[in-house]
């Protein structure tokens, strides 16, 4: 190798190494978004990147599978191809790709709503034949649906979220702009979600599970009700009585929450831009609001 070909060397190598040594500085953590995520984003250590093992020690002490296998995070480069569910619910390794920000941000979902992630995989695992021949069946393309792009909607508002459901954005976002202080919380459990955040544009869409909470559990801190709501929603997939299809969730343009976009004010030329805020259709079908 001549000298100006290890020197380009090195510069590649700098160049790559700096720019995985500061991989947080892609990500905007006075967002919102990263609210419930950005204690552990700040408690990951300065190596390139996180890796599985850095990863599984930010798991609940114990956690396991309803298989009884503890769940941890594995290199995916050591586990040659495996069913992805059938895998986590039979060995409780997650398969975790390197430099892979869609697996860091699974990896948080998993820390932060460990319960909800092992019903999940529970259902999985039980719905596995479900659609026959080879098809994944409603109720698991409802979970995928949910858990790439995913959020939690509670209030003790009903209206509001009735309005949601129908998507009657002049109501949720205009009319109602300052129940998002206080009348409504939302909670991202979609890891592509999160990864879209990297670069935000106005027309993200999550979908959205509707719940009506009782006022006694609204006035909770906002942790209180995230671990309230880890365990509920849990306990109500694994008993068949949620997000039994697709049509369980109710889609919600979150660029339309007040201070969540980035790029400008929210006029009323924004909310009018209906290849975003999208209305339903004559025929289509409203969400339920699930009750606690």
């Amino acid at each position: 190798m001549s000298k100006n070909q290890a020197r380009m060397a090195m510069v590649i190598i700098r160049a790559y190494s700096d720019d995985m040594e500061y991989w947080r500085t892609r990500i905007d953590l006075s967002h919102p978004v990263w609210g419930d995520y950005r204690d552990r984003l700040l408690s990951l250590g300065a190596e390139p990147f996180p890796g599985p093992c850095e990863l599984s020690r930010l798991l609940p002490t114990g956690l396991c599978n309803r298989n009884g296998y503890p769940i941890r995070f594995v290199a995916a480069s050591k586990l040659p191809v495996v069913d992805y569910e059938n895998h986590i619910y039979r060995q409780g390794e997650v398969s975790t790709r390197e430099n892979s920000w869609h697996d860091l941000f699974n990896a948080l979902i998993w820390c932060r709503f460990p319960a909800l992630k092992v019903a999940m995989n529970a259902v999985h695992f039980r719905e596995l034949d479900a659609g026959g021949e080879g098809r994944r069946g409603k109720q698991r393309d409802a979970l995928t649906l949910f858990d790439e792009s995913g959020i939690i909607v509670c209030s003790s508002n009903q209206t509001i979220l009735d309005a949601m459901a129908r998507r009657d954005w002049n109501h949720v976002f205009r009319s109602k702009a300052g129940a998002w202080e206080d009348e409504i919380s939302l909670f991202v459990v979609g890891h592509a979600l999160l990864e879209k955040f990297l670069r935000p544009y106005k027309a993200i869409t999550a979908q959205a599970l509707l719940i009506e909470l009782d006022g006694a559990l609204m006035k909770q801190s906002r942790a209180d009700k995230l671990n309230v709501l880890d365990d509920l929603v849990a306990e109500r997939l694994l008993a068949g009585s949620m997000l039994e299809s697709p049509a369980c969730l109710s889609p919600l343009p979150l660029m339309g929450i007040p201070g969540w976009w980035p790029g400008g004010g929210q006029d009323d030329d924004f909310y009018d831009d209906r290849k975003v805020f999208r209305l339903l259709a004559e025929e289509g079908r409203i969400a339920p609001v699930y009750f606690w």
